[in-house]
């Protein structure tokens, strides 16, 4: 949180710490996964380039869309915010399995395509905002993560 706040990134509040499978399942070790809630005066697109800025100062290199890797630090939502709209967040929500891993978005997607569906982001998330409104699918974070299987649920660790 340190290399946050020396960026002008305020940390308002911190999950817990879980451990959970590696993403995607069998490419490496497991991770340790956080959320926090943060205030900053940056837009959306400069403080995503901040976090990469933490990534990179913490050995992070991006070579291979969902590689292994030292630290990953995601923008997940800003408020009620959806960029760059509701149809580019459609797409890349919907993206089907397979090109997941094969394409990226060129631009920044928010709230993060696919966060509704992920147990390891919205467990933590919960910690710290469980009352936040996902602006596209309409429900809470409590809510997803209510509507998670129950094995994708048990398989979210606290440390």
């Amino acid at each position: 949180m340190a290399a946050l706040g020396d960026l002008g990134i305020k940390t308002i509040s911190v999950s817990r710490l879980y451990r959970t499978p590696c993403f995607p399942a069998g490419t490496g070790p497991d991770f340790v996964n956080a959320a926090a809630s943060v205030v900053c005066d940056f837009p959306p697109t400069e403080l995503l380039t901040l976090l990469h800025l933490v990534e990179a100062r913490l050995g992070r290199e991006r070579n291979q869309r969902w590689s292994a890797r030292t630290i990953d630090i995601d923008l997940l939502a800003v408020g009620d915010l959806v960029l760059p709209d509701a149809e580019t967040y459609r797409h890349w929500h919907d993206l089907p399995p397979e090109l997941q891993s094969e394409i990226a978005p060129d631009q920044l997607i928010l709230p993060h395509p696919r966060m509704d569906q992920r147990a390891f982001v919205l467990i933590p998330l919960e910690d710290v905002a469980p009352d936040w409104l996902h602006p596209i699918v309409g429900l809470t974070v409590a809510e997803m993560v209510r509507m998670l299987p129950e094995i994708d649920r048990a398989a979210v660790k606290p440390l």
